[in-house]
């Protein structure tokens, strides 16, 4: 079946020149944006029955920009000053440039992984006797506290903010030729929004393994996958499959 309309659960990009926006017009296909999933930050309340104590850490780990809004938010809900010796490792440089919306750069100890949390051990590892805080979501990557026992350090989680389930009620009439979805999250979401989803000529797009699996466990059939090795981004497995799909249908 032709492939005209795309319905990604993720937000809008915000930069002009996404591959989302040139797939469009090349393909000449209408692609909605439409998270599944948002964020919420836990009251710092709730953060406290944790039994969490900023003075007590001297080295934070952020694994994203979320990480560091709720971190700098908590901080400032405990009325704590973030001392400018505490030491920063962050999961890649797009999270470590994300820091100067709070602190100037140049002026903080910052270390910066590549991109997997496997990149940063080594850092952390140098770092071995700071005490280290990790301010994270309630659906932390097991690999996370895993690498952190093995190196032997000292540290803690503490959840700072929840994936929440988002209202999808206005598309309960709505039907799209293909879904988008980058993780677990988003395939809960969809059948917790919508309990009796049937796919029917519905095309399932899914990013990496772990949503690959939760859509076979939701007994959905994956037609479309990324990364490949022949298609790393799922702008390039869209366009694959497009291609395909509508060449047989002009």
């Amino acid at each position: 079946m032709k492939v005209k309309t795309i319905l990604v659960s993720q937000p809008e990009p915000k930069i002009e020149n996404s591959p989302y926006f040139e797939l469009e017009e090349k393909q000449r296909v209408k692609i909605d944006f439409i998270p599944f999933i948002h964020v919420e930050g836990v009251p710092s309340k709730e953060v406290r029955q944790q039994k969490v104590d900023l003075t007590k850490y001297s080295a934070i780990i952020l694994t994203s920009r979320n990480a560091v809004d709720h971190f700098f938010r908590i901080a400032e809900e405990m009325r704590f000053k973030v001392p400018d010796t505490l030491k920063y490792f962050c999961l890649s440089e797009a999270v470590a440039y994300y820091l100067q919306k709070y602190v100037v750069y140049r002026k903080r100890k910052i270390y910066v992984g590549k991109r997997t949390f496997a990149d940063l051990s080594p850092l952390i590892k140098k770092y071995k006797n700071e005490k280290f805080l990790l301010p994270s979501s309630d659906m932390l990557k097991p690999d996370v506290p895993k690498t952190l026992n093995k190196l032997g350090v000292e540290w803690k989680q503490a959840t700072f903010y929840k994936t929440v389930v988002s209202d999808l009620s206005h598309l309960r009439d709505v039907t799209y030729d293909i879904l988008v979805f980058f993780s677990p999250s988003g395939i809960k979401s969809l059948f917790e929004n919508f309990p009796d989803f049937e796919q029917n000529d519905t095309r399932i797009a899914v990013f990496g393994n772990t949503t690959i699996k939760a859509a076979k466990d939701h007994g959905l059939t994956v037609n479309i996958k990324a990364p490949t090795p022949e298609t790393p981004s799922m702008t390039m497995a869209l366009q694959k499959y497009i291609n395909e799909a509508n060449k047989k249908h002009t």
